[in-house]
């Protein structure tokens, strides 16, 4: 492992990381205030993307950057005061069939509209090329900028949390919501807030992401499962803990698909012999690259083994 591909492999997995972070941190914020996990997350993600296509083809790519989460928070927020609130009484497997009915909706009405191929949502020309080269290698500007804005997001929203009066109201609210309801303040409009907010979020990582990697209907299916994969690993309401478990995932998985070893090379390097007809050789042979994709799955599982709250998780429920 030379010096190159490490650092631009930890470099390319903190990026990763860091928009899983992005999509991560609002469906954490939603659950640990309103104990929904919400199916259609990615969705708002892609929705986001698609939106800044358009908003880029009409105003620019700047405008878009923050008009395109404004209105997927909007929408957001209107999902729930007018459809998640009805079912929110009735217990938690509405919410998530309410939720999980949203996503296909959105999924069909993207395709409508955008068609079903991937469409020309293509990066600004201040973000095209490298940012610096290592080695001949280059790391790319837009990379770069996943980075930036993911890293003022999590500064804004924790002074959001911990610095502003609405941030201790939706704290309160989170243990002690009759309360806070109690003291004048509109719990079921903070919860509104909350899931537009949450959906925002969402909206902007799809903003930043869409052109970095591919903008296509199924891009909400793509990243809906890994998703859920960080927030169960940091600990379902941490938002510490999706922002740890975030890095961990994208630097292990990224580091996974550039490695070409197996544990049958690993067996014959140390003098054993491993041959067609030993046991398990189908597996043995298999490389790290190969088995990527199932890492955070494993990781999961290993998680929810030994430490069922999650890395940083507190909650019971």
């Amino acid at each position: 492992m030379n010096v190159e591909f490490f650092v631009i492999s930890l470099l390319n997995g903190v990026s990763y990381g860091l928009l899983l972070f992005m999509l991560s941190s609002g469906l954490t914020l939603i659950f640990s205030m309103m104990g929904v996990l919400n199916f259609a997350h990615t969705s708002f993600y892609m929705l986001g993307a698609y939106v800044a296509y358009t908003l880029s083809g009409i105003i620019g790519f700047w405008p878009a950057l923050f008009i395109a989460p404004l209105l997927v928070g909007a929408l957001g927020a209107g999902f729930e005061r007018y459809s998640l609130r009805r079912v929110h009484k009735f217990g938690h497997v509405p919410e998530l069939l309410v939720t999980f009915g949203l996503s296909f909706l959105i999924l069909e009405v993207v395709q409508l509209v955008w068609g079903r191929s991937t469409v020309p949502y293509a990066l600004p020309s201040q973000l095209q090329g490298p940012l610096f080269t290592i080695y001949g290698t280059q790391f790319p500007k837009s990379r770069s900028f996943i980075m930036l804005v993911a890293l003022l997001m999590l500064l804004s929203v924790w002074l959001l949390l911990t610095r502003t009066r609405i941030g201790l109201v939706i704290q309160a609210a989170l243990k002690h919501p009759e309360m806070v309801e109690a003291l004048g303040h509109n719990v079921p409009r903070v919860f509104m807030l909350v899931f537009g907010g949450g959906a925002a979020l969402a909206g902007l990582a799809g903003v930043v992401g869409g052109n970095t990697y591919v903008t296509e209907p199924a891009m909400a299916a793509s990243v809906g499962s890994i998703i859920f994969v960080v927030v169960v690993v940091g600990g379902l309401g941490s938002l510490a803990g999706a922002f740890l478990a975030s890095l961990l995932i994208g630097i292990v998985q990224t580091f996974a698909v550039a490695m070409d070893q197996s544990m049958a090379g690993g067996l014959q390097a140390m003098g054993v012999a491993v041959t067609e007809s030993s046991f398990g050789y189908p597996l043995l042979k298999l490389t790290i690259s190969q088995v990527a994709p199932i890492l955070p799955y494993l990781f999961l599982v290993l998680i929810l083994i030994f430490r069922p709250k999650g890395l940083l998780g507190t909650r019971e429920d």
